[in-house]
């Protein structure tokens, strides 16, 4: 391992910031002076971009994301990513990406304006050459027939990316069973909890366990077996899986599966009390014949012994 280098002034000056430069073989990055020098962003917005730059590429930032490594809060980080897109340091989008779900991506620039000339470049002049001697003058052609422009098919209509300062629509219910009994819960308790010995990035503490039973309940009352209610639940989870609970929260309201149909009751059989003979009916009695035979006031069908 080679020994670091100190570098500083043969001759300090009298005043003013003096440099003691260490040679760096890892660990650093390189920031343009036109980012740590400009004159129209805010030290904020010059440390996150700094902060952003040093990132490796494909790590999660965001919002909520910087709030928690930082001091300052969610509505100061919003303003210094605002500046930064601004100044063309910094370019959010949105892409939908697999599983219908919306992703943020976001491109981090040490020269905004060397990239906006590579996507842009200016067109090359060619040299102008000679003037061409005028030719002799021809006949005039016959005038072509006017033909009507075909009309352009219409494209794409743009797609309106709300602001991260935009306010959000509320939170869909979790749902829950229509009979709730305590086996229910506790079955769902049991799956929730177990989760982590088949898929061990889903560890829950026990208030995210509580919040949930619910919504396992649902399914395990609409005919979900615990296996196939495991496997929608924890198949697939982005990497790296930071909120485990909020991921089991969305599945159970987005793939809740529907209902059982529920199958017509069956009316039994009963023995009318005059005539002796079979009639379905929910309660002991006479038929409809017999019934209508005593409001008619005859007398009513009886069979002969």
């Amino acid at each position: 391992m080679g020994t670091q280098q100190v570098s500083a002034p043969l001759r300090a000056p009298s005043s003013g910031i003096v440099h003691i430069n260490i040679r760096l073989t890892d660990g650093y990055s390189i920031i343009s002076n036109r980012l740590s020098q400009h004159r129209d962003l805010s030290l904020l917005a010059i440390g996150l971009s700094t902060h952003i730059q040093s990132l490796p590429a494909g790590k999660r930032i965001g919002i909520k994301v910087l709030a928690e490594i930082f001091p300052e809060s969610e509505a100061a980080i919003a303003a210094g990513l605002r500046e930064l897109e601004q100044h063309g340091f910094l370019r959010r989008t949105r892409e939908r990406v697999r599983g219908g779900r919306v992703a943020t991506r976001t491109e981090s620039y040490n020269h905004p304006e060397a990239a906006t000339r590579r996507a842009h470049p200016a067109p090359v002049r060619e040299p102008e050459a000679e003037p061409a001697p005028e030719p002799e003058p021809e006949a005039e052609p016959a005038p072509e027939p006017e033909v009507e422009p075909v009309p352009e098919e219409p494209g794409p209509a743009p797609r309106l990316v709300p602001p991260p300062t935009a306010p959000r629509p509320p939170r869909s219910p979790l749902p829950g069973p229509c009979r709730p009994t305590e086996a229910l819960y506790a079955a769902a308790a049991d799956l929730l909890a177990g989760l982590r010995r088949t898929a061990p990035v889903f560890v829950l503490s026990e208030e995210d366990v509580r919040r949930l039973v619910p919504g396992v309940a649902a399914w395990l009352e609409r005919g979900m077996r615990p296996d196939a209610v495991r496997e929608a639940l924890t198949d697939d989870p982005p990497v790296p899986l930071r909120h485990p609970a909020k991921l089991l929260r969305h599945r159970l309201i987005a793939l809740l599966p529907p209902p059982l149909s529920v199958a017509a009751p069956v009316i039994p059989l009963q023995n009318c009390e005059d005539c002796d003979r079979a009639f379905r009916s929910p309660v002991a009695g006479v038929c409809r014949g017999c019934g209508e035979a005593r409001t008619d006031g005859g007398e009513p069908f009886r069979l002969s012994a």
